[in-house]
């Protein structure tokens, strides 16, 4: 006797998912499914959905790499199944996370001897990095004040309000106080003056943007390094600076070899930079580098043995996939110096061919510096009518996705558009984004005012001058925010 069985939908050859019931039937969303649909069916349900997400190329609000040759991408995909922390089982990919660490300390002019190694670890971003070097600062500062016999309990660390969300993050999850050196209208970055003001015996450290994600500034590390020899001499507090080189970190050293922000400064004791960004590799690998072995308190290093060997850590996180350091090793070999330099510079030479052609509309302000991260900031020099939230909003039906923002205090008024150039934004693409910007301006200037709707004449005639700008523009600020954030909540953002 012949047993036999008819075979479920599920285990059926889908030769046309298109022609199965799969394109038709609801899938479940917030639940695992009672039963198995076969995979050339599931790869085109989620490939379809993934159609309405936007095209990253196109997507000019973010500093993070979205191209890469294919032969990197080739190497990501043979080593996406190794966890990079069993070092014992992969100790060629741990090499080459040393070889990357040694790389970048050296460019970052560590005062290493020819036979010396770097300190240093690559993380999951510049996030990470920060967290990890902000605990090495309050762990120091700590034996310092119990050796000195002196409280320690009240931490604080002076920053700029223009930095990126990681820092009030470390702040809030590792009790440190945030101490923010608040902006100016026209003066978008940490004032070094004010901020060794701020400095006090409970300062950990000052935190120093290369490269502030606003408007893409760098900062001046150099005179706050000499304000705060200054201020130690005189107080003995010896307090430090942290770099945070996030975006900046792998231009200055190609296009501005002569700026001083890195480890010839005395008080530089650590810095972080984004491998992901203008590292030039895919999300997901940041790096931070000690000045000196000192610089790192040996009790926040933790010795595990249960993967086979005696393995340092210290990271946030324990496993960690190994493409993205791979990847990183492979930019650094495959470009080398002469290569991360001609990037930039073409990076540099497409943001100036982006800022003449916003600034020959004769509608903006540009708010961004020619010496800094390649970027274009800039903003409506006339908000009686529309605003860049508008711009941004509209420009997306181009395919551009162009952020619009508001200053940090003590600056809020200020509405900003920006538009980050990276290495696969090409000329051609930067002369398109200006026509389209144009096209944006032409047809809202043929559309009714949204702020004159909200005020009336008699609105105007009772309010006059500079106020009546900054009130409305405050006003659509408001309600713009308001409309983002329950548009998200429609979404499932968080």
């Amino acid at each position: 006797m012949v047993l036999s069985r008819a075979a479920t939908e599920s285990e059926e050859n889908v030769c046309s998912t298109f022609g199965s019931r799969y394109v038709r039937t609801a899938l479940p969303k917030y639940e695992i499914g009672e039963s198995s649909i076969p995979k050339e069916a599931a790869y085109q349900i989620i490939k379809d959905e993934l159609m309405l997400d936007g095209n990253p190329r196109l997507n000019l609000a973010s500093f993070v790499t979205t191209w890469m040759e294919p032969e990197c991408d080739k190497l990501i995909m043979e080593s996406i199944n190794k966890n990079y922390v069993d070092m014992d089982e992969y100790p060629v990919t741990t090499e080459l996370q040393n070889r990357c660490v040694n790389m970048i300390a050296r460019l970052f002019n560590a005062p290493l001897g020819e036979t010396e190694t770097a300190m240093g670890v690559g993380t999951v971003g510049s996030s990470e990095a920060i967290m990890l070097a902000g605990l090495a600062f309050k762990r120091n500062w700590q034996n310092k004040r119990k050796a000195e016999g002196k409280s320690y309990d009240k931490p604080n660390i002076v920053t700029g309000a223009n930095v990126q969300v990681c820092w009030e993050k470390f702040a809030r999850y590792f009790e440190v106080e945030l101490k923010e050196v608040k902006l100016t209208e026209g003066y978008y970055v940490m004032d070094p003056d004010k901020a060794a003001e701020m400095v006090d015996e409970n300062t950990i450290c000052v935190a120093a943007i290369l490269g502030s994600t606003l408007n893409g500034e760098f900062e001046d590390v150099k005179r706050l390094n000499d304000l705060l020899v200054k201020k130690n001499e005189e107080t003995g507090w010896n307090t430090p600076i942290h770099v945070d080189a996030a975006s900046g970190g792998f231009i200055a050293p190609f296009i501005y070899p002569e700026l001083e922000w890195d480890f010839r400064l005395p008080l530089v004791k650590s810095i972080n930079v984004s491998g992901h960004k203008y590292g030039l590799v895919y999300a997901g690998i940041g790096w931070v580098v000690w000045r000196t072995q000192q610089d790192l308190p040996d009790e926040l290093i933790f010795h595990i043995n249960y993967l086979g060997a005696d393995q340092p850590t210290f990271t946030l996180n324990f496993s960690k996939g190994s493409s993205q350091i791979i990847a990183q090793y492979y930019q650094l070999i495959r470009l080398g110096f002469e290569g991360y330099k001609n990037v930039m510079e073409n990076c540099r030479e497409n943001m100036v061919v982006l800022r003449e052609g916003i600034e020959k509309t004769e509608r903006f302000n540009i708010v961004s510096k020619e010496v800094g991260v390649p970027l274009v900031a800039f903003s409506l020099k006339d908000h009686s009518f529309h605003n860049e939230f508008e711009i941004s909003e509209m420009l997306r039906r181009f395919g551009w996705i162009v952020p619009a923002y508001t200053m940090p205090a003590d600056a809020q008024h200020i509405t900003v558009l920006r538009v980050v150039i990276r290495e696969d934004f090409s000329r051609t693409l930067a002369e398109r984004l200006v026509a389209d910007i144009v096209k944006v301006l032409h047809e809202l200037d043929t559309l009714p005012s949204k702020i004159s709707r909200k005020m009336g004449a008699e609105d105007f005639g009772n309010v006059k001058g500079k106020k009546v700008e900054r009130d409305i523009l405050m006003e659509v600020i408001v309600g713009w925010r308001k409309f983002v954030k329950e548009r998200k909540k429609m979404n499932g953002v968080c």
